[in-house]
């Protein structure tokens, strides 16, 4: 009989439905939602500070337009990232990853999602050992990132983000299931992070459990897709409304979703 217990449910950006994404607030919310862990975007900015955005610029999440990367931390705390999503959120800051790390509770995991270059790897180094490996994943769509995460950071699992459709464009008449493998091969990466996709089919997600690797899916916000990929023996889904996500499927026990 399959094992149908549900994937990890992880805050994607947070609980990024309700609250500002990528902010402690969104945090705060997913660990009230009874997320497994959330997935935040990290940058490093120009004095060397590990700083939780997805944009390279700020323009979207707060009135000025700073670029992360020709700012300093107290540049961007003169910044309030919460206003967009609503008044009750007006005042927040953009966290660090020291920040993040302080507010995670205990038993909960942390995706972390690299949007710069080779640059922020040191950092990493010096930060990330204070938790266990076992509650870390770090994601990027840069193979080559990637590699260097997981030669510069062992033990700590790499995950490549992958959008298959823009990949089976690019490759062709070539097998889409034999591409993923090969890059993730190439890139020493513990497994696949992929968006949602009619792509993204049990015959890849064997293949991936076959070669012992992991399968994390973006962003789920739809039961029945949930549903599908946790049939799939998925490691984990990322959703904006972990709590909501979880009340709409099955409660059934969920496995531990990945080795430690």
């Amino acid at each position: 009989m399959a094992d149908r217990s549900l994937p990890l449910i992880i805050g994607h950006r947070g609980a990024s439905w309700g609250a500002p994404e990528n902010t402690l607030a969104a945090f705060r919310l997913a660990w009230e939602e009874g997320a497994d862990g959330i997935e935040a975007d990290f940058r490093l900015t120009r004095d060397g500070q590990v700083v939780c955005i997805h944009d390279p610029g700020t323009g979207r999440t707060a009135p000025a337009g700073l670029k992360v990367a020709g700012a300093t931390l107290e540049e961007l705390r003169r910044l309030e990232f919460g206003g967009w999503k609503g008044d009750a959120w007006r005042g927040e800051m953009i966290p660090t990853l020291e920040d993040v790390i302080a507010s995670l509770p205990t038993d909960k995991r942390l995706f972390i999602e690299l949007k710069c270059g080779a640059e922020i790897i040191p950092h990493l180094e010096r930060m990330l050992p204070i938790l266990p490996c076992g509650r870390l994943r770090i994601l990027s769509f840069d193979a080559g990132l990637l590699a260097l995460a997981a030669k510069r950071l062992p033990g700590i699992r790499s995950c490549l983000n992958m959008d298959l459709s823009r990949l089976k464009r690019s490759m062709g008449r070539q097998p889409l299931q034999a591409s993923v493998m090969e890059i993730l091969l190439e890139c020493g990466a513990a497994g696949l992070s992929a968006g949602e996709s009619p792509l993204l089919d049990r015959c890849l997600a064997e293949r991936l459990g076959a070669a012992g690797m992991e399968l994390h899916v973006w962003t789920v916000d739809s039961p029945a897709a949930a549903a599908r990929y946790a049939a799939m023996g998925a490691c984990s889904i990322m959703t904006n409304r972990p709590g909501w996500l979880r009340s709409m499927l099955a409660p059934e026990p969920r496995g531990e979703g990945w080795a430690q």
